[in-house]
């Protein structure tokens, strides 16, 4: 999942980067020189090159998104059986909205668009707070020493996670209210932040999941019977 996340949004930035960069840049305000790095939204949704490959990679780690929150179902039913079900729907909604800002792009429809962004944001905390509070050490079998430091860095990528959003707003209504020149650029990297950090946190669970062992077994019968 991670090789193809990091794919689809490098990969779209780098062909909007060279293919139309100028155009990426410019908002309904500023273009280059002031404004002089691409928003999120511009880069994966404004033209169809970037679009469609960012589209194509994002839809190969559905299978792998929907494993992830099935599996911590599966790690944490017995332990925390309601925190396991509540981080599983919260999980599910978030994917689901995850496909709603990445699949109706700010070009198709600008407000169902922002409104999926923000509902996904919405939704991530408390997926990073329920999965910070669930990955106590007494639920899993391997290193508690490793599972303690794993803890520790769940907590700080989500502190980032959070406190990259107000200043992102911040410079948002810069650009949109204020109209300050370059401010659309900071949002930007604010923006962006918030992908790095967010697949930083689900790449974490790498460590947790060594207590899964999963195994596919033919059945004995059916064997036999052929």
């Amino acid at each position: 999942m991670l090789i193809f996340i990091v794919a689809a949004f490098l990969g779209a930035l780098v062909i909007g980067w060279n293919l139309y960069y100028f155009k990426i840049v410019k908002n309904e305000h500023y273009g280059y020189p002031q404004e002089w790095f691409p928003s999120v939204s511009a880069t994966i949704g404004d033209r169809y090159q970037g679009r469609s490959f960012f589209q194509i990679f994002i839809a190969l780690t559905s299978p792998s998104r929907l494993l992830l929150h099935a599996f911590w179902y599966v790690l944490l039913a017995r332990a925390v059986p309601r925190k396991a079900k509540a981080l599983f729907w919260v999980g599910f909604l978030r994917t689901w909205t995850c496909g709603g800002w990445v699949y109706v792009t700010s070009g198709d429809d600008h407000d169902v668009h922002d409104i999926m962004m923000i509902l996904y944001m919405l939704l991530t905390v408390p997926y990073m707070i329920l999965l910070v509070k669930s990955c106590d050490k007494s639920m899993f079998t391997h290193s508690a020493r490793a599972l303690a430091l794993n803890k520790t860095r769940r907590k700080w990528v989500s502190a980032l996670f959070f406190g990259s959003i107000p200043p992102m707003i911040y410079f948002f209504i810069n650009h949109k209210v204020h109209k300050v020149p370059g401010a659309y650029t900071t949002y930007a990297f604010f923006e962006w932040a918030l992908i790095v950090f967010d697949v930083m946190f689900d790449s974490l669970a790498m460590v947790e999941f060594k207590a899964l062992d999963l195994a596919i077994i033919p059945n004995k019968a059916d064997g036999l019977r052929s």
